[in-house]
């Protein structure tokens, strides 16, 4: 039979790490799904859980019943979507078209890390051999469409019209990301 809540709680309390594994285990579902009942996005998602499991951490000496973890949890990842949607609402997003006004500054380089993001997760959307060729070509552009080839695989004759389709596909995904106009 396994441990009551009450009992692994006070374990964790006291230092076991195989305790608190444990209580992430039963209760990250019911976290998660209060995130995502807020229709909150995977990332604030995963940052309502984050913040949720360090407030426990932070409290779990201080619970005044353990044996209701799974309410505590609940109300505590409430607080935080809510705190998250509040958040939202009074941020206006910039659209990255318009982003080429920002020039200095720490704006600057967080408008560059999400295009990145954007950039990278687009990429990593495509077949192997277009990240293989692409990569190649961003790393190493003076190689001859032979060396190329051969480094991925393919036909001399055919680097290029691959390359073509490859970036055609990527721009397609940047342009529904709204990366790129």
């Amino acid at each position: 039979m396994s441990e009551n809540v009450g009992a692994l709680v006070r374990r964790a309390a006291d230092g076991d790490q195989a305790a608190w594994h444990e209580l992430v285990r039963r209760y990250t579902s019911v976290v998660w799904s209060v995130a995502r009942e807020h229709r909150l996005g995977p990332y604030d998602a995963a940052d309502v859980s984050q913040a949720t499991w360090l407030n426990l951490a932070e409290h779990l000496t201080r619970l005044r019943d353990p044996d209701r973890l799974a309410g505590w949890l609940a109300t505590t990842a409430r607080r935080e979507s809510l705190r998250i949607l509040a958040v939202r609402r009074r941020e206006a997003p910039l659209e990255w078209a318009d982003a080429s006004s920002i020039v200095d500054g720490p704006e600057a380089g967080v408008v560059a890390g999400d295009r990145d993001g954007v950039l990278w997760r687009c990429l990593h959307g495509l077949p192997e051999r277009c990240r293989s060729l692409l990569r190649l070509i961003a790393h190493a552009p003076d190689l001859t469409y032979a060396q190329a080839a051969r480094a991925v695989g393919v036909r001399a004759g055919s680097v290029g019209p691959l390359r073509s389709r490859c970036l055609a596909v990527l721009r397609q995904r940047l342009v529904a990301a709204g990366v790129v106009r």
